[in-house]
């Protein structure tokens, strides 16, 4: 996959922060409405983040979404990572496909290089540190 950040993974992240804010289970419905989506297309974010055990998902009435993880201990990037699969850090910049080992592009020194920037900027960046003042 190619990096990058989608609706999902925004979602995924803003709804990270809003479970780390409150501290407790929170309906589906509310969480949504806090974050401004639905019930549906929040699923489809959090579900990634039930699989990879940082909230738990409890079905009914009286369930909802908690946070069960530290948020010290997830990274941007584990997100991303989480909800979009693997980044691909031999992915072209030009073309959908691998970079090819021989003749590579212009811009793929200076790509991987920032690429490289890029991924551990959000690796050091952690759940945390977002609902932390600059």
């Amino acid at each position: 996959m190619r990096l990058e950040i989608t609706r999902r993974s925004d979602l995924a992240t803003r709804a990270l922060l809003e479970l780390a804010r409150v501290g407790e289970r929170t309906r589906s419905s509310e969480l949504a409405d806090r974050i401004g989506t639905t019930s549906g297309f929040l699923s489809q974010a959090l579900t990634p983040l039930v699989s990879a055990g940082w909230i738990t998902s409890v079905p009914g009435r009286s369930g909802g979404y908690e946070l069960i993880a530290d948020p010290t201990r997830i990274n941007l990037l584990d997100i991303i990572e989480a909800v979009e699969g693997p980044t691909d850090r031999g992915h072209c910049v030009l073309e959908d496909r691998p970079c090819a080992r021989s003749g590579q592009c212009v811009l793929h020194q200076p790509w991987s290089r920032a690429r490289t920037q890029l991924t551990a900027e959000l690796a050091g960046t952690t759940l945390a540190s977002l609902g932390e003042p600059a």
